[in-house]
């Protein structure tokens, strides 16, 4: 498949050459899960497969692109759904065009009985049928448990492919029930010439592969949404000045990530590692241990609500104030 990650097509051959019926995809986001699952998916249904994955120009492969094959049944929270221009059933589409209520940030219960249904019917085009799950961590107890039932007696000529960035989140019995596999972390060069195809400033592209951990999806969204390597190394002397001017642009979620990462990095600097968001030359000199522990379970806690915010200006406001007053924090003694 042409368009797919250079860093996937290894996986892609190595995945096409097992035998089972469901699989589980895994490793942090940014890696590329739901393009990797998809490309299995496209594979497991085209008409003129290779070795290398699906032919890309049959009437499969067509129909998988303009997300309208009869034998794929693609399961997310409605909010991915839109986001990867997967269509909504009429009824969803209408209530949420209607504002009677939000698209779902869950894989919702009777979309998994409609997955689960679909698995049962025979294929339409002859080359079975496959169930794709992406985030496969966004299901709820009651969603899992329907899935977890068809896993362990698959019906007829079907296959399942989850996509998780939180496979941990999972019910054991499901991880057990399907075939593992960990995306590889990208060779640095390799993520850096990707992101310049992707019209990311060569100038730009390691800082923001760093600011990112590594990911090279989460690079390119950073930069989509107007990430700046040099607003990025100047945060931290930001936070110790107190500047909520410097997470303006931020929802309180991507704030709270900034401010872990910068946690994160003074941590492994206080105990002599090497710091991983950011250059060592950005970093302030790190408070004592106990208190960037207090300060990243206070970051953990904030997490938890920070998608529903009574009021995100005020959130923003406090978590720089606690931001300051940790790099302001006594040092460690020597």
């Amino acid at each position: 498949m042409s368009n797919l990650l250079p860093w996937l097509h290894a996986p892609l051959t190595e995945l096409l050459r097992q035998r089972g019926h469901a699989w589980l995809l895994q490793g942090p986001s940014g890696l590329g899960q739901y393009e990797l699952a998809l490309a299995l998916a496209s594979t497991w249904l085209c008409e003129q497969p290779t070795a290398q994955g699906a032919c890309g120009h049959c009437g499969s492969c067509h129909a998988i692109d303009v997300r309208t094959h009869a034998d794929l049944c693609v399961l997310m929270p409605e909010v991915a759904m839109m986001d990867l221009n997967w269509p909504l059933d009429e009824k969803s589409q209408a209530d949420i065009d209607d504002k009677k209520r939000k698209p779902s940030k869950e894989i919702r219960v009777e979309s998994m009985r409609d997955a689960v249904g679909f698995a049962q019917r025979t294929s339409a085009r002859g080359r079975g049928k496959v169930v794709l799950v992406y985030p496969a961590e966004r299901m709820n107890a009651i969603s899992a448990n329907a899935l977890l039932k068809t896993l362990e007696e698959p019906v007829g000529d079907v296959r399942f492919v989850l996509a998780s960035e939180a496979a941990w989140q999972l019910l054991p019995t499901i991880r057990s029930r399907c075939i593992g596999y960990t995306l590889p972390w990208p060779a640095e060069e390799q993520a850096q010439a990707w992101l310049v195809a992707q019209g990311v400033p060569a100038a730009d592209a390691g800082a923001l592969l760093r600011a990112a951990g590594g990911r090279p999806s989460d690079a390119l969204r950073q930069a989509r949404n107007g990430g700046s390597p040099k607003a990025w190394s100047s945060l931290p002397k930001a936070m110790a000045k107190g500047e909520v001017a410097a997470l303006s642009g931020h929802a309180p979620s991507q704030a709270i990530d900034a401010l872990q990462k910068l946690c994160h990095d003074l941590m492994a600097v206080g105990q002599g590692a090497a710091p991983r968001f950011f250059y060592a030359a950005d970093l302030p000199k790190p408070p004592s241990s106990r208190a960037l522990a207090r300060w990243s379970k206070s970051l953990a806690a904030a997490a938890r609500t920070a998608e529903h915010p009574f009021n995100p200006g005020l959130m923003l406001e406090a978590l720089v104030s606690e931001a300051r007053s940790t790099l302001h924090s006594a040092p460690p003694r020597p």
